[in-house]
């Protein structure tokens, strides 16, 4: 199945813009399908930070000019290419996406966050018609475009240039719906009868991400057990029951990894390149891995990476509690990563306690993560839930031994190692707890020092492949069943 047509929508793609993993995925996902003989475009806001990048944007012809709160809104469309040769669109209004962040401050969200998204999804739908690409299927991302599906199922349904056109829904983090008060339904001006239970109503509140799920025509989320998971009340966030009344629609599909960016042999961010035949240049990565965060520990004490959002969801309440008993162990710790100030402080705090055994840098910083990538002996996620995660991936890529939390991605992707069959990939511990935590870092370091059976998990692990191809072939099946939908 070829020459779709795909309209990828999301509020960041990687390089452009990023908070987090979704950009990763929009950065890389087009590309795969583009590879596969795919018409792929994405879309997505202009902030400042990608006006102030190199990015070689150019004015498009066209402007956009769409019906918003009562009156014609128009915006300027920007234009560049990424990997894969793939046209990327940008939408610039700037009273909207002229700002520091993406989606707030360290305070809190920008109030105007379901304006300024209304006014992005209404312009996702309008720009297929004003750069003449008609798409068979627009991919939709998160709630900040979640109202795109109910767009074309209401205001759009009756416009023939839209009437064969089809929604896909990916939901990469549930946790975050876009739940706004009930007047934010006449800025998005869709029909007041959609806001009911059966629609976009949730307890007397707009929910954007509940749009999304119910009026798309396929849903997919970032792996098979998340997929699985977010149908119990546990992980469902109050979405469980309109998951379960579309099961037959939702399909788990594992995030892939784009090895051009994230691979030791050709990685130009480390001290020394590696591969699985020959790991020699990770000591050197490790070496300079120390120098960067002042760490003074024996050569011998492995080094544990974390380079993560720092939030309860992300396992920093348990992580807290385990540190005193973590700290112990001949080991040492860095972290990197941004997040709730009392972990920022927290952590930043410890650091100072226990200088050259835990570094934290309080930071987004690319080329810094992929020295931690390359140069820890193992990586830790203790996540409370997790989607899909990607830096395990990664980490299995340079040979980093992952500890993880047994949830969604994270339980798909990694296998315990077994030492008396010599097989897995790292180590799990399900429980939510700091004490289960800590028992499986024990796990980790113990084996650290049986330098035959370490060498073993650090070959499994490279060997591992999550590139995209695999991923992409499953979402050419959810378009074909998308598009077979009356």
């Amino acid at each position: 199945m070829s020459d779709l047509r795909i309209l990828f929508a999301s509020s960041e793609v990687a390089p452009f813009a990023k908070t987090g993993g979704l950009a990763d995925v929009s950065g890389s996902l087009p590309a795969a399908l583009a590879a596969l003989g795919h018409h792929v475009a994405v879309v997505m806001p202009l902030y400042r930070s990608v006006k102030e990048g190199d990015h070689d944007l150019k004015p498009h012809d066209q402007f956009l000019t769409l019906p918003f709160k009562g009156q014609q809104m128009t915006a300027r469309v920007y234009t560049t290419t990424m990997s894969g040769g793939v046209p990327v669109y940008f939408i610039q209004r700037d009273e909207y996406f002229d700002r520091t962040n993406l989606y707030g401050t360290s305070e809190g969200d920008y109030f105007d966050n379901p304006e300024r998204f209304i006014f992005f999804s209404r312009s996702i739908v309008e720009l297929s018609r004003s750069i003449g690409f008609e798409p068979n299927v627009i991919h939709c991302h998160d709630w900040q475009t979640s109202l795109v599906p109910v767009y074309l199922k209401s205001l759009y349904k009756k416009d023939p240039y839209f009437k064969n056109m089809r929604s896909v829904f990916t939901i990469h983090n549930l946790a975050y719906q876009g739940v706004f008060p009930k007047e934010t339904m006449s800025i998005s001006e869709l029909p007041m009868e959609l806001f009911s239970i059966g629609g976009l109503e949730y307890y007397g509140k707009m929910n954007f991400m509940k749009g999304g799920i119910v009026f798309s025509d396929s849903i997919t989320t970032v792996s098979v057990k998340y997929a699985q998971e977010i149908q119990t009340s546990e992980y469902g966030y109050g979405m469980e029951g309109v998951l379960k009344n579309r099961r037959e629609d939702l399909y788990g599909i594992l995030n892939g990894v784009d090895y051009s960016l994230w691979n030791p042999v050709n990685d130009p961010h480390i001290a020394s390149n590696f591969d699985e035949k020959d790991t020699s240049g990770k000591k050197n990565c490790k070496d300079e891995l120390k120098q960067i965060y002042g760490l003074k520990g024996s050569d011998e004490f492995p080094i544990i990476g974390i380079i993560s959002r720092l939030a309860d969801q992300k396992g920093f309440d348990i992580l807290a509690e385990a540190m005193d008993q973590l700290l112990e162990l001949n080991l040492c710790l860095v972290i990197l990563g941004t997040g709730d100030s009392k972990y920022e402080k927290q952590f930043a705090a410890l650091a100072k306690k226990n200088p050259g055994h835990l570094g934290v840098k309080i930071a987004f910083d690319n080329a810094l993560a992929h020295k931690i990538e390359a140069g820890s002996d193992m990586f830790l996620m203790p996540s409370k839930y997790e989607p899909c995660g990607l830096n395990q991936m990664y980490s299995l890529k340079y040979g980093t031994i992952p500890i993880v939390r047994a949830t969604g991605g994270l339980d798909d992707t990694i296998k315990e190692f077994d030492p008396e069959t010599g097989k897995g990939t790292g180590f799990k511990f399900n429980a939510y707890s700091s004490k289960e935590l800590v028992k499986a870092v024990k796990r980790a370091v113990y084996l650290y020092r049986n330098k035959r059976l370490w060498a073993k998990l650090v070959k499994n692990a490279m060997k591992q492949d999550f590139s995209w191809q695999k991923s992409a072939h499953k979402f050419e099946e959810v378009y074909k069943k998308a598009l077979s939908k009356v």
